[in-house]
């Protein structure tokens, strides 16, 4: 068993804890998490690791929380880049770098980063399943379509998936080969993405007051606002934009809505406990 849950770290996973039920609350009233919420995380985590550091006389345990972040950052401009996850869920993962690396031991903590990968993804995934099944029998015929329509565009990411599956299966025979699942979540993942896009599309395109729109939400179509063209696109309206377009605008906007996808951090941080409790890691 890896011992990870020690004094020290409690404060952390405290924190984990109270900032992902915070963000789960503010992504299921507006569809959006703060940034300076995910930004405050950071700041707390690190600032409570260096009081720590300077108590045991040993820094590494501020270093940890370094690495954790810039390996986080690294990987949750991957997910935002390749368009897995909005803006809010892959500054939340980032934030999470600070708290993760729960050792000393860096082979334990990538254990820790990648169960915790798997369980958030995984349990996500059966998250947004059941979420959607409802919707889905509602708009059966409209969603095939749009699967299809998804699949197509995810062809390269599932390839990208494929060669990090074969990557992290050799990384797996040094660190442990149970970790090999990771790398079959990963190659299920662009399908499950692709099934998430189409119930989107065919599900949750909603009409709404000019007056209604915020910072982030996905346009459904091209908008002519005051002889400028506003182009929808996955980083969502900026602000200028948005200001433009509740001056101005005055028909309703067709507006796509996506499915919160903050409770999968929580899902995966009780799993990762859970296993923890059961000896499984």
């Amino acid at each position: 068993m890896i011992e990870w849950i020690n004094n020290e770290n409690l404060f952390l996973i405290l924190l984990a804890f109270v900032w992902i039920i915070g963000a789960i609350i503010q992504d299921m009233r507006r569809r959006e998490v703060d940034n300076i919420w995910n930004f405050s995380l950071i700041g707390i985590a690190l600032a409570y690791r260096l009081a720590i550091s300077v108590e045991i006389s040993n820094y590494w345990y501020f270093f940890n929380g370094l690495i954790g972040l810039g390996i986080f950052l690294l990987l949750g401009n991957v997910f935002y880049y390749s368009r897995l996850f909005a803006g809010g869920d892959a500054k939340l993962l980032i934030a999470l770098g600070t708290i993760l690396p729960l050792s000393y031991n860096w082979i334990a903590n990538f254990k820790i980063f990648g169960l915790f990968i798997m369980l958030f993804l995984l349990g996500g995934s059966i998250y947004v399943f059941t979420w959607s099944f409802a919707l889905i029998f509602i708009n059966l015929k409209n969603f095939k379509k749009e699967f299809i329509i998804e699949f197509r565009k995810m062809k390269s990411l599932f390839l990208f998936a494929v060669l990090f599956a074969v990557i992290w299966g050799g990384i797996s025979y040094f660190v442990g080969i149970e970790f090999i699942a990771v790398g079959l979540i990963f190659i299920l993942f662009p399908l499950l993405f692709a099934y998430t896009r189409a119930v989107e599309h065919s599900c949750m395109i909603k009409k709404i007051n000019p007056q209604d729109l915020t910072v982030g939400d996905w346009l459904h179509e091209d908008l002519f606002v005051g002889g400028k063209k506003i182009r929808k696109d996955w980083q969502g309206v900026s602000k200028n934009e948005l200001n433009l377009i509740k001056k101005k605008y005055k028909r309703k906007i067709l507006v796509r809505y996506g499915v919160p996808f903050t409770p999968s951090f929580l899902i995966g941080l009780v799993g990762l406990l859970w296993m923890n409790k059961l000896g499984l890691i």
